[in-house]
């Protein structure tokens, strides 16, 4: 069976890979700010999920006639802290913001899963869920915070760190899943491929999911 991940996170790939599944990337085109403005009432988990959702099923409608079959995963993570729900800072200015904002104290980490099955080419079942991770950061000095915003990692990364790169030096601790933090909750996936009716077993060790 094909694997899709509809996820540029080359963080994301890198689990799935380690943890038996090559898929096939697929990156989704959508427009997050717009989706979460549809949406201001709604949980850190449930904005989260319904962008997860939005990724799976944009990529589904492109690639259903090529791989009529396939089974694909759609994640979105963002850092739940202080009351508010940020993604990827995209500049220094941001990053380091957050970074004085977390320094010391603790956020949740909130991915949202979407796993949608084709059958024929067309969705034919869909299923959703989140995982929440606590971290604990640590408190970096100036001279370290600022070399960790020159290596430009934190840009790009919900919550502006990461567990499984540099900025695995500022994390006290995770109470929850570690794999959720750097994108993908295997436990989670591995329920959601069993909602669809896919035992993640029969799955290790497809070069592509193919």
């Amino acid at each position: 069976m094909r694997v899709v991940l509809a996820s540029a996170s080359p963080a994301r790939l890198a689990v799935l890979r380690a943890a038996g599944v090559d898929p096939l990337v697929e990156v989704a085109d959508v427009d997050e700010e717009a989706l979460l403005a549809a949406m201001p009432q709604a949980t850190p988990a449930e904005k989260v999920t319904h962008l997860a959702a939005a990724k799976a099923t944009t990529v589904a409608r492109r690639i259903g006639e090529a791989h009529p079959d396939a089974v694909l995963i759609g994640c979105d993570s963002m850092l739940h802290i202080g009351g508010e729900l940020v993604g990827k800072p995209g500049d220094p200015d941001t990053a380091r913001r957050r970074w004085k904002a977390m320094a010391g104290g603790t956020g949740e980490l909130v991915t949202g899963h979407a796993v949608l099955r084709l059958a024929d080419g067309e969705i034919d079942r869909v299923a959703e869920g989140h995982a929440v991770t606590t971290v604990r950061f640590a408190d970096p000095s100036e001279a370290e915070l600022e070399a960790y915003l020159a290596t430009r990692e934190p840009l790009v990364v919900a919550g502006a760190f990461t567990l499984d790169g540099l900025g695995g030096w500022f994390v006290e601790g995770i109470d929850g899943d570690p794999s959720n933090v750097i994108g993908i909750s295997l436990p989670l996936v591995r329920t959601l491929f069993r909602s669809v009716d896919i035992q993640v077993t029969d799955l290790w060790g497809t070069p592509a999911g193919g």
